[in-house]
């Protein structure tokens, strides 16, 4: 399965760390969040990557260049930080199978490997790592109501009066069929072609996305502060239980989030 990873915003919450680069290339203990993003999806079998820069982009294409530990690399530009749908439009042309979305300003060590189960299970057309939060931060996020059988029935951006304290987390499986939904998305209030109503737009046709709930921990690296709890949570989790030792098979393990 390939991956396509969004990183093409400017990053200003994240000022002064990204006046002279990109989002993604801010470093998390000692290594850029997308070289996180990289081994993360890399673990999870990834066969080629697909990454969306835009701001300052010639950084990334410079550190990185053609390929990450073997596996080719292509870049596609997003010109106008308008918004995820259109940012994935960017891709349509070389995505024809299912594939795996990543934003790249996450840092996970949770359950991903269990979305990519429940889309190669063809029982779904897309899975969603879902995440709860207190109900009074769950505006600002893109907010999920599922049903009894924990299908996705709805999924609202920031909205003022949240269905639920679901919320995406930022790491999907879809099939092409999105890229149709996100031709038919309109701007939203905030101006932007959202990728959460293209998501309303899947599910308005019938399509069936299954929400996976996170087990373990992710952080948004939106703000400088986010930064230092992301670093400080990877140490946390490097450092072994008294009396104990990490080898690399079980270091390899934690990093691909399966069990």
């Amino acid at each position: 399965m390939d991956a396509v990873i969004l990183a093409a915003g400017q990053g200003t919450r994240l000022r002064p760390l990204t006046e002279d680069k990109p989002k993604g290339m801010v470093e998390v203990a000692g290594k850029p969040i997308l070289t996180h993003c990289f081994e993360q999806l890399l673990a999870l079998g990834a066969e080629e990557l697909y990454v969306v820069v835009g701001y300052k982009k010639q950084a990334i294409i410079d550190y990185y260049e053609d390929e990450f530990e073997g596996v080719p690399i292509t870049y596609t530009h997003q010109r106008e930080q308008n918004g995820l749908a259109k940012a994935l439009l960017t891709v349509e042309e070389h995505v024809d199978d299912d594939f795996m979305l990543l934003l790249g300003d996450n840092i996970f060590e949770a359950n991903l490997c269990d979305v990519i189960t429940r889309q190669r299970e063809d029982r779904a057309d897309a899975a969603f790592l879902v995440e709860e939060v207190p109900w009074e931060e769950a505006s600002r996020y893109g907010v999920c109501d599922t049903n009894k059988y924990g299908e996705i029935t709805e999924v609202v951006e920031k909205p003022e009066d949240p269905p639920s304290n679901l919320v995406m987390t930022g790491f999907y499986t879809l099939t092409p069929a999105i890229f149709h939904a996100c031709h038919l998305v309109q701007p939203s209030n905030r101006g932007e072609y959202e990728i959460s109503d293209a998501i309303d737009l899947l599910l308005h046709s019938g399509r069936t996305i299954d929400a996976i709930r996170m087990d373990g921990w992710r952080v948004d690296v939106g703000y400088p502060e986010d930064r230092d709890e992301a670093e400080q949570r990877l140490q946390e989790d490097a450092v072994p239980a008294e009396g104990g030792s990490v080898d690399e098979d079980s270091a390899s393990v934690a990093q691909s989030g399966s069990e």
